[in-house]
Formats: structure tokens, C-alpha cells, sequence
């Protein structure tokens, strides 16, 4: 017996705009019409996803979900889809449609929003089936803060909300907190504002996090966060 396949159809908005934007991405256009009626598909690694006008007056969607990708490397993925997106606009694309979200050591997941709103999450195919979405019980203090605006940063792509409760966590938990906490939470700090822009705060982050001492070993476990920010300049900045 041959499986079923499910194919999700998506809006197409100008149809050229939204096709060319997947070829950028390395999918194959399968099929393309104007007439009777507008309709596109494309394929890549075995998965295709097609698309269709909206109904008369039924507005676009706004940047809502279209689809979910299982697949085997994400952070492969990831990769690839930013060099062909810097390629072709010389930047990253980070804001408005279309764009992709940044990618974290550790993540499991992205997405990607094409030019009419649409968008598609990439998800490791292996990803726990119960994933701990913040505020773990075995956590306590600025350690559970930073695992809630963990959720809200890569998860939720919901960078405000994760600002405000590290900065709430910091204030009430700071000053008890274990010297590498409190590096995690500036240096979270730090990466969120070279996320939203704010240059001048990020640098302001960074001089804080300078001063405070961690052992050899602190360092070592916490490097990943500690570059982040810097990491995150790297992937924004515009090629030359």
C-alpha cells in the first residue's frame, strides 16, 4: 500500500514575486499558471507546497502560519537558506516580508516568511514531542527567568516580551543571582538589542558584561551566549 501525501496550498499573492522568492531558496517551480485562474507549485527535497489566489475579497494573511517542514538538519537549512537569501538581497532579510528568522545553537526550529505573508516553520524532524516551553520547575530565580525568555526569543519570535522579562528578572533577582546568570541574562540582553536595532544599548550591555568575573570554566560553558550578540551583528550585516 503507498502512503497519502498531504500538500498544503498556500496564498499566492503575485504569483511571480512569490515563486521567484522560492527559487531563491533552491525550489524547484513545478507548475505555473495564470489562466484560468493562478496557480503555482514548487518542490524541494521531496516536499512540495502549492499555491492559490485568495477567494474574491478575502484579505492576505498576515504573516500567520502556512505550513510546518519536518526535516532532518535544520541548522544545515538554516545556512543555506541565509546565503541564498544574502545573495540575492545583499543583507539578510530579518524584518517585514519577506524574512527569516535568526537561528541559535540549539534551536530546533526557524521560519520563514514569504513575500505575501505566508509562513512556513522548519522544524528538526527529531525535536522532542513534548518540548518544555519555559518556566521549568526544576528552575528557580534568573535561571527560570532566562528559560522563559528563551521561549519567547526562539520560540515565539516575540522579542519585546523577552526583553521585559529579563530586564523584570534582572531587577528583582540580580543582585542574589550567581555571576554567570547574571552574564546570561546581559548577554541575552545584548543579542535582543542588536535584534530590534537599539546598537547604542547593545554596546551599553556589553561594557556591563565585561565587568563581571567568571571563572575559566563559567566562560568556557557559557561562550555560545556570551558571542551571541556579536554572532547576530555578523548575520545581519550587509554584504560589501
Amino acid at each position: 500500500m503507498t502512503s497519502d501525501t498531504a500538500v498544503p496550498v498556500l496564498w499566492s499573492g503575485d504569483l511571480t514575486d512569490t515563486l521567484d522568492f522560492y527559487r531563491v531558496l533552491g525550489y524547484t517551480v513545478t507548475h505555473e499558471q495564470t489562466r484560468p485562474y493562478a496557480y503555482g507549485a514548487i518542490e524541494a527535497h521531496g516536499c512540495a507546497v502549492h499555491f492559490a489566489a485568495a477567494p474574491p475579497g478575502m484579505a492576505l494573511p498576515s504573516e500567520q502560519v502556512g505550513c510546518l517542514v519536518m526535516l532532518d538538519d535544520v541548522a544545515q537549512r538554516h545556512g543555506a537558506f541565509t546565503a541564498a537569501l544574502r545573495k540575492r538581497y545583499g543583507k539578510v532579510p530579518a524584518k517585514g516580508c519577506p524574512r527569516i528568522t535568526r537561528f541559535r545553537p540549539g534551536q530546533s526550529r526557524f521560519s520563514v516568511v514569504d513575500p505575501v505573508g505566508n509562513t512556513i516553520i522548519y522544524i528538526q524532524r527529531d525535536e522532542p514531542d513534548h518540548v518544555e516551553y519555559g518556566g521549568s520547575h526544576e528552575l528557580d530565580s534568573l535561571a527560570r527567568v532566562l528559560d522563559n525568555a528563551r521561549i519567547l526569543r526562539d520560540f515565539k519570535n516575540d522579542d519585546a516580551a523577552a526583553i521585559r522579562v529579563l530586564e523584570v528578572g534582572l531587577g528583582r533577582y540580580g543582585a542574589e543571582a550567581a555571576a554567570v546568570d547574571k552574564a546570561r541574562a546581559l548577554a541575552a540582553l545584548a543579542e535582543l538589542a542588536v535584534a530590534t536595532g537599539d546598537s547604542e544599548r547593545a554596546e551599553t550591555l556589553r561594557a556591563e558584561l565585561r565587568t563581571i568575573s567568571l571563572s575559566k570554566g563559567e566562560r568556557t560553558t557559557v561562550a555560545a551566549e556570551l558571542r551571541a550578540a556579536d554572532d547576530l551583528a555578523e548575520w545581519l550585516a550587509e554584504t560589501t
